[in-house]
């Protein structure tokens, strides 16, 4: 069951300035450049610079103070939060006619964050490098080779887990925010009329004077905000409470103050536009601000790894991805987790975007599109949620849903002028996630459908066994079941190929429960099929590890005592086989097998003692 973090108020809160606010918090480093440098027609004039900065600072508050602090953080399941987390909440009341579709947004939303994953490390960490131009040009040439150095010690660090350098991650993040807000004081100390740019006036000036050149433009603002999403994911670590203080306490002023600082600066200096951050701090700054800028993109890169880790775990115990290994990082923070084969998949992908694109500012045409399409997605599935699960009335959830869109949707379009510019990169990322989630999810499906289409084939089997029973052996076997009503293939093996049965047989099931945590009362039901059968299943939520010893220790508590030195565990080989299907349908049959064959095998998902396994090799057509 969920438990509220226990750490005093302050703690938490400068715990989640050093892991929430790490991607929207490095934003400065690039955005105000790239809006005035990545859309052709648009001159640095004070209106252009002025309607830039209001642009940003009204997004920030509708997008990040509103939405996602004001709303979505209410859409919470048993404290958690998320993309996912916001599908399985919506689909729990919809219409059975809308489930398909509501799904598909909530795997669309999570695989897009897999292409955010691979652009935020690689974006932050040569928007930080590239400082090193203005120090000394002739550093060039070593800002990739650098930017690869530092994101290769990031991943190589993932498998020591983030506890001991997360300690360092709220005092960075902290003098970070507040070396933002020194320089942009600084900057608009000389010249304060800067701040008319908070007059929303000026952003509808400029779509005014630039017409429709403004609305590409809209492509550049969204790098303002991106990372919002992280302030839901992040919740179930933080809660609500220290996430919203941080916001409003430290973290929105200061980008605010400094984007406004380097508008001042631009303003006096327009020839700074190649670097204004780095160039609002003075000579003598750069060098320790570009040290600070750098542990801060490591910062942001790390938060967002953390992030896909969650994901992956998350979708796996939800049956949209394959089991794949789970190192635990932590032995109090269970949010604390290394999974290897996504690392380094990571780590190869974020290379490639690196020496592919080589710049920051090329690497910012590709960023937008997935941010903006998980913010539409969100505001739809947020919009079924206040309908569905709070009793709002459906006009105010779908005013709630139009107000949101109207923000959403021109964001979204403006950035789908980027796809060919580079925004396909994390579009194809995320649809390859999305198509691997779908098969998985679909074939196992079926494949479990198939292991029961006759729902009165495992009583029959029983009573058949009770009354013929086989030689009979002592002790406890446990038959690994993927469904609770299916006959265990490895059973049929077990009593062709052997000839026997042990005197108390046990049909374990391990299923997935749409919420993050069970209740250890609710965590074991045991039913008692017959003298010598039992039926266990054992239930765990997304944010939970599945635990044999657990189990057992229940079932004792009810009534059913055995211990793991006891049992002998039979545990079936599958080798799947494709029925006749279309050719497109068998493709997707094949993407199956492969993923089946690389997926965690349970001795290894359920930590299960080798010398009590037993495989038996089954075919299963499907």
């Amino acid at each position: 069951m969920y438990m509220k973090n226990k750490q005093p108020l302050p703690a938490v809160t400068l715990a989640a300035i050093g892991v929430v606010y790490g991607d929207i918090g490095t934003s400065p480093l690039y955005t105000l450049r790239e809006c005035l440098t990545g859309q052709a027609g648009i001159t640095m004039t004070q209106s252009s610079i002025f309607g830039f900065l209001s642009l940003i600072f009204w997004l920030l508050m509708l997008i990040v103070s509103i939405k996602y602090i004001g709303f979505v953080m209410r859409a919470d399941n048993d404290g958690e939060g998320g993309i996912l987390t916001l599908m399985s909440l919506a689909v729990r009341h919809i219409n059975p006619r809308y489930f398909t579709i509501t799904v598909f947004m909530g795997l669309v939303g999570g695989s897009f964050f897999y292409g955010d994953g691979v652009i935020t490390p690689a974006i932050s960490v040569l928007s930080a490098i590239e400082g090193l131009e203005i120090i000394e040009p002739s550093l060039d040439p070593f800002i990739i080779p650098l930017s690869i150095a530092v994101l290769t010690l990031l991943f190589v660090i993932q498998k020591k887990g983030t506890g001991s350098v997360g300690k360092l991650f709220a005092p960075v993040m902290v003098l970070w925010f507040l070396s933002l807000a020194v320089l942009g004081i600084s900057g608009i100390l000389k010249n304060p009329g800067v701040l008319q740019a908070l007059n929303p006036y000026w952003a509808l000036n400029f779509f005014l004077a630039y017409k429709g050149v403004s609305f590409f433009a809209l492509g550049m603002v969204v790098l303002a905000v991106t990372g919002a999403e992280a302030l839901y994911a992040d919740m179930g670590h933080f809660g609500k409470k220290p996430i919203r203080i941080a916001w409003f306490l430290l973290v929105a002023p200061s980008l605010v103050l400094n984007y406004f600082g380097q508008g001042a600066l631009l303003m006096t200096h327009p020839d700074a536009i190649k670097n204004p951050f780095f160039l609002l701090a003075p000579d003598w700054a750069l060098v320790p601000l570009l040290l600070i800028a750098t542990l801060a993109t490591v910062i942001a890169s790390q938060a967002v790894i953390s992030g896909v880790f969650s994901l992956t775990r998350q979708a796996m115990r939800l049956g949209y991805l394959p089991p794949m290994r789970i190192v635990y990082t932590s032995d109090v923070e269970s949010g604390q987790i290394y999974i290897p084969v996504v690392n380094w998949l990571l780590y190869v992908a974020v290379l490639i975007v690196i020496i592919s694109f080589k710049h920051s500012s090329d690497l910012a045409s590709a960023y937008g599109i997935v941010v903006t399409g998980t913010m539409a997605l969100t505001t739809v599935l947020l919009s079924i949620v206040a309908i569905k699960n709070w009793g709002w009335k459906p006009r105010w959830g779908l005013l709630l849903m139009v107000l949101m869109l109207l923000i959403d949707i021109p964001l979204f379009a403006a950035n789908l002028t980027k796809l060919f510019s580079g925004g396909w990169l994390p579009v194809v990322l995320g649809l390859s996630i999305l198509l691997i989630m779908m098969t998985w999810h679909t074939e196992r499906s079926r494949l479990l459908r198939r292991l029961r289409e006759d729902p009165d084939a495992l009583g029959a089997l029983i009573n058949s066994l009770e009354k013929s029973p086989p030689l009979r052996v002592p002790g406890t076997a446990v038959f690994m079941s993927r469904a609770p009503d299916a006959v265990p293939l490895v059973l049929l093996h077990n009593l062709k190929h052997n000839k026997v049965l042990h005197d108390r047989v046990i049909l374990l099931t391990i299923s997935s429960a749409d919420a993050p945590y069970v209740h250890k009362l609710k965590r074991v039901t045991i039913e008692h099929l017959s003298p010598s059968f039992w039926r266990v299943v054992a239930s765990y939520g997304w944010r939970e590890t599945p635990n044999l010893e657990e189990v057992f220790y229940r079932c004792g508590q009810d009534g059913l005592r055995c211990t793991m030195s006891d049992i002998s565990f039979f545990l079936s080989r599958d080798t799947l086989a494709l029925d006749k299907r279309p050719w497109y349908l068998r493709m997707r049959g094949k993407l199956f097998q492969m993923l089946q064959r690389n997926a965690l095998r349970a001795p290894d998902l359920y930590q299960i003692p080798p010398n009590r396994v037993i495989e038996l090799g089954a075919v299963v057509k499907f």
